[in-house]
């Protein structure tokens, strides 16, 4: 019976599902048919398939060709299926034994000449397959990605011809090379900000717990740069969490680099940004900025600037980690555990409360203004700092030239590896993502701290959201002092990380 099956994989969200590709071939005129919901790439694919056998001096059989990609209701897109057409057309035109496709799956572009291209959004697919224990055959070009899993059953080629001897025993596959994991400087230092003693203290904390902090203040006092050395004090992200942000970068075709592949995200998108492009989705599925910062730093500068309803789509992800979207024609789910920094003026002008510069703005545009930034998505804002003008002291500073010092990226580096390390040990999580029971056992209040908790709730006018907030980051001071338990200045200083309320 002319018939080969072969094993391919999809692209939906970072999932790669199976793709059984059957190969047909029966009596008749000749022809060429592909069902199995392909889109226009991949009905296109006969046309490369067909030529690439002919110039790699390969017999294409002239006879009627049905070609199945099931299951039949999941949507086929892109170039990554020619590869398993073509081998299943030979091994069902018996130009190679079919045996030996079993547990194999077949990833790759071909080009007419019969080379075979890079795919992109090929890494969940060698994931898939390395958890399934199958076989992978991919493109040379894609052997930064294949590189993180060395260790894995995967083949590279580079044409045709020569997977073609492969499979018939005549030949070896070349394997992807172990990654020599590399170093990665910064060109900021957390020293390089002059002054602003507060705000760095306010970074610390936010670093060490993984909270999400917001940034107040006039132009010019060093907000963006403050926000630019959150990703230097954070530790390098694990092989797990490297791993998955590596597959959120290879379906956002993201370029490769195998040397900072531990470096965490740090995204900063535009303030006309919009929805789609912050939270994803699109005719082509695309992560937006949430999961290209998945286990790193999302920083909103100029943050009323944003379209209200753009940052209104944020409110959900930020406390679930990740993003649910769905769509007519899919549904699907993607990580999104991101740190959120945000900076802001007080007021179109940006003088409003400035002590040096009067503020332009009238009290109605200046209400407006902080008004764009709703409660609701304020409220899970775990803190919030004012970042002054600087003082005469600090300006005197400015070109002086400053060695290591303890607030330095590095040695603040080693606080929070520090600080995490502890939290992980004891729940396995970060203090920003404790649980209601975690809150419970871990960040428990003497009777006369938990009443001045309750009066300071009722003075600032504050919801119980952001009780437990404060618990939490009460408990990451604590962790940072290296103490058991959460004492009375532990708490006061998380109390005034909520004390300004930007609907002033």
């Amino acid at each position: 019976m002319a018939l080969a099956i072969v094993y391919s994989r999809a692209n939906i969200g970072i999932d790669a599902p199976l793709v059984t590709v059957e190969v047909h071939l029966s009596n008749g005129l000749p022809g060429f048919a592909i069902v199995g919901l392909p889109e226009t790439a991949v009905k296109e694919s006969k046309e490369r398939v067909r030529s690439a056998i002919l110039n790699s001096q390969l017999e294409f059989p002239q006879r009627r060709i049905t070609i199945n990609l099931a299951p039949a209701d999941l949507p086929k897109a892109g170039g990554r299926f020619d590869l398993a057409i073509a081998v299943g057309i030979l091994a069902a035109s018996r130009q190679i034994d079919k045996a030996i496709l079993q547990n194999r799956v077949f990833m790759g572009e071909l080009a007419l000449s019969g080379a075979i291209r890079k795919v992109n959004g090929i890494l969940p697919g060698i994931i898939a397959c390395h958890r399934e224990q199958r076989g992978c055959i991919v493109p040379s070009e894609n052997a930064a990605e294949a590189a993180l899993l060395a260790h894995a059953e995967i083949g590279m080629c580079n044409h045709l011809l020569e997977l073609i001897a492969c499979l018939n025993g005549k030949s070896v596959l070349q394997r992807p090379a172990p990654p020599q994991l590399g170093t990665w400087d910064y060109n900021i230092d957390v020293q390089d900000v002059v002054g602003q003693e507060s705000a760095k203290r306010a970074l610390l904390i936010a670093a060490a717990g993984g909270h999400n902090l917001l940034m107040r203040g006039p132009p010019g006092t060093g907000k963006t740069m403050l926000a630019s050395c959150m990703v230097t004090i954070l530790p390098p992200l694990t092989e797990q969490q490297a791993m998955e942000v590596a597959a959120i970068q290879s379906i956002a075709k993201i370029e490769f680099n195998l040397q900072s592949w531990r470096k965490p995200p740090f995204r900063t998108p535009h303030h006309t940004s919009s929805a789609v492009a912050l939270v994803g989705g699109g005719g082509a599925l695309n992560p937006g900025e949430i999961s290209l910062a998945h286990h790193g730093v999302l920083f909103l500068d100029e943050l009323p600037q944003f379209s209200p309803r753009v940052l209104e789509v944020m409110r959900e992800p930020m406390e679930a980690g990740y993003i649910q979207i769905a769509r007519a024609k899919y549904q699907i789910r993607l990580p999104a555990c991101f740190q959120m920094l945000a900076a802001y003026n007080p007021c179109p002008c940006g003088y409003y409360g400035d002590s040096e510069r009067s503020c332009r703005c009238t009290p109605e545009k200046i209400k407006q203004y902080q008004q764009r930034i709703s409660g609701p998505l304020l409220d899970r804002i775990d803190m919030q700092v004012e970042v002054p003008r600087l003082s005469e002291a600090d300006k005197a500073q400015l070109l002086e030239k400053r060695g290591a010092t303890l607030q330095c990226s590095t040695y603040m580096r080693g606080q929070v590896v520090s600080c995490r390390n502890t939290q992980l040990e004891r729940c396995g999580t970060l203090n920003a993502r404790l649980l209601q029971h975690e809150i419970q056992d871990f960040c428990a209040l003497t009777a006369k701290d938990l009443s001045l908790l309750n009066d300071a709730m009722k003075r600032l006018r504050l919801s119980t959201r952001a009780f437990f907030r404060i618990l939490k980051i009460a408990r990451t001071i604590a962790d940072l002092a290296q103490a058991e338990n959460i004492a009375t200045s532990h708490l006061i200083e998380a109390i005034n990380y909520r004390r300004f309320d930007i609907q002033q």
